[in-house]
């Protein structure tokens, strides 16, 4: 990991463990997942958002006027609002990506949950991305939250992410080992 990336993830991960450990002391553990999740979508969705916390063009007084705004706008709890504002005086929301993503880990661990990234050749079905999530869990031992995505590359089976674990049944993989077999051949 680089020197920046290494800064960044530990001042995202003092910031989430604040307001993790803040909302589990006040109860509002499911309060804070879903402005979580609805900070993370406006990130992903908003061009605009991501600009203001990322750009040194804005001061501290714009990027905090901003961020509250927005999130004020959101209906995002007072702590959390509070939260991106020192933030922005402090000049730290290029972290918000990485505090959002640590405080998702820290409410997943606390909810007994793990995450898989499933990739797949086509789109899953909700039955199938059930038995799926059934099978890992009875392979872990936890509840399984299923992230899909899809890549035609593949050409057919999945690739199976849990933590630092990697399954990959895809076509591609096994094509890929065959050609490596057949060059050590010949």
């Amino acid at each position: 990991m680089s020197e920046p990336a290494a800064i960044s993830s530990g001042i995202a991960e003092r910031y989430a463990t604040a307001v993790f450990d803040l909302a589990r002391e006040a109860g509002q553990i499911p309060n804070l997942e879903s402005d979580i999740e609805a900070l993370d979508a406006a990130l992903a969705d908003s061009a605009e958002l991501s600009a203001v916390i990322s750009s040194p063009v804005y001061g501290r007084a714009e990027q905090g006027n901003a961020i509250t705004a927005v999130a004020r706008q959101m209906g995002l709890s007072p702590m959390l609002v509070n939260t991106l504002g020192l933030m922005a005086a402090k000049r730290r929301l290029f972290v918000l990506p990485q505090l959002v993503r640590q405080l998702q880990a820290m409410i997943a661990e606390e909810k007994g949950e793990v995450t898989a990234e499933v990739t797949s050749a086509t789109e899953l079905n909700a039955g199938q991305i059930e038995a799926l999530a059934s099978a890992i869990n009875g392979k872990i031992g936890k509840t399984v939250k299923v992230n899909m995505t899809v890549d035609q590359s593949l050409i057919g089976g999945l690739i199976v992410k849990v933590g630092s674990k990697m399954i990959d049944t895809s076509i591609r993989s096994k094509l890929a080992h065959l050609q490596n077999a057949m060059k050590e051949v010949g």
